[in-house]
């Protein structure tokens, strides 16, 4: 008995070490979309490694985020007279089934927003403690990971371009959540602590629509935000908010993300006009024709989707178009650029590592596996046989879809 007893405790201590990493935000817990440890399947389908799906009510291309054993992910449900209701769903990681679905708050919305765009756009995310959702104009909120409401903010109304909708997540960092606020009218990128909500610091930002998310970076011991912006790429101090240095940007109404490593942080932006730039992390003040702008390029940038670095080479499509590139990260040197990948046309979702390969996502469920290597190398092309806007979460040996109409948890091993 004493054997069977001793037996049972270790495999369940061996199975939590298995199951170890999370993916508490979007992109995951660096926000440069890289999943160290994962090993998710290469094959799949709606129906091929399917370790469940489960319906999800309403429209949200906000990704999902993983915390040991639950799911959340974000939606908007149409309630009546142009209403919708906010919700945040909890599933559980090994079944599938919901665990609690929260109404944040129903509220018709004040403007409307691009038909592929939707009203819970922007990604929950958690540190094990609290969950978080932004609905932009309808509120932050707190909860428990039992699902009780800590706490909420209202930060007023979004005004944002050509009624294309709002989208950009908040990022947790320390005793901090960051929340961008960037539209057009008076835009400010805000620090709350995350566990009351009140205002620690805000900045304001000379900046109109944005849908990009902050990214956190070190640099000599202190921590910088680094956020796109259309006027300029910035960098703030994280303690106070302090603006340390800027850049000029080339192209308009910027989506795409940062992403860092090595020194430097990569910004850039595909829309009527193209820019991408690495930027050496010590400067002050504009930056733009100093030694701190390492490299940059005017053709190919990204636009919605954003870049990933990973194993010192900067991936990124083209636009929406789905044409790849890959370049040195230290040198901008293309190992190759545009480069057509067969099932790619139209992509939102930003592409992410995991187990050697690189997952890219199309708006029609295709995803496609290429190695991550210097040549373009395809391992697999799949299909989720319905629309894919969310970046999926890849966690342990599985991997977390975010579909148009189902959450989906993918695995080899079941």
């Amino acid at each position: 008995m004493i054997r069977i007893v001793f037996v049972t405790a270790f495999l369940a201590v061996f199975a939590c070490m298995a199951q170890a990493d999370n993916w508490g935000h979007w992109r995951g817990p660096t926000g440069n979309g890289v999943a160290v440890n994962a090993n998710p399947p290469v094959e799949f389908s709606d129906k091929k490694n399917v370790k469940w799906k489960t319906k999800i009510p309403g429209r949200g291309s906000g990704s999902p985020v993983v915390w040991e054993q639950q799911v959340f992910v974000v939606t908007a449900v149409p309630t009546k007279q142009n209403n919708f209701g906010f919700h945040l769903m909890c599933f559980d990681r090994q079944t599938g089934k919901l665990l609690w679905d929260q109404t944040a708050v129903e509220a018709a919305p004040h403007q409307k927003t691009h038909q592929t765009n939707n009203f819970a756009s922007a990604s929950p995310c958690t540190d094990g403690e609290h969950v978080y959702a932004h609905f932009g104009s309808r509120g932050l909120f707190c909860y428990t990971m039992d699902g009780k409401l800590v706490w909420e903010r209202n930060f007023g109304q979004m005004k944002t371009r050509n009624d294309f909708g709002e989208g950009s997540s908040p990022t947790l960092v320390g005793n901090m959540i960051l929340v961008p606020w960037d539209h057009d009218g008076p835009s400010l990128l805000y620090a709350l602590d995350k566990k009351t909500g009140k205002t620690i610091w805000e900045t304001k930002r000379d900046e109109p629509t944005c849908w990009a998310t902050p990214l956190l970076v070190d640099h000599a011991g202190k921590k910088q935000v680094v956020m796109n912006g259309q006027n300029c790429a910035r960098s703030y101090d994280l303690e106070t908010g302090k603006e340390l240095w800027r850049c000029g940007m080339k192209s308009e109404r910027p989506c795409s993300s940062a992403v860092a490593g090595d020194g430097l942080v990569f910004v850039g932006g595909g829309h009527k006009g193209d820019f991408l730039a690495a930027f050496r992390l010590d400067g002050s003040g504009d930056i733009a024709k100093t030694k701190s702008l390492a490299w940059s390029l005017d053709r190919d940038a990204p636009d919605v989707a954003s870049p990933i670095l990973s194993n010192g080479r900067l991936y990124f499509y083209k636009g929406k178009t789905g044409q790849l590139s890959c370049l040195d990260a230290a040198t901008g040197k293309p190992f190759y650029m545009a480069s057509r990948v067969p099932g790619m046309k139209s992509t939102y979702a930003s592409p992410f590592a995991a187990g050697g390969h690189l997952y890219l996502t199309d708006r029609d469920g295709t995803i496609v596996v290429i190695s991550d290597s210097k040549e373009l190398k395809i391992v697999a092309t799949n299909n989720m046989g319905e629309t894919v806007d969310a970046t999926p979460a890849p966690v342990d040996n599985e991997l977390f879809i975010r579909g148009e109409e189902h959450l989906f948890c993918l695995s080899s091993k079941r």
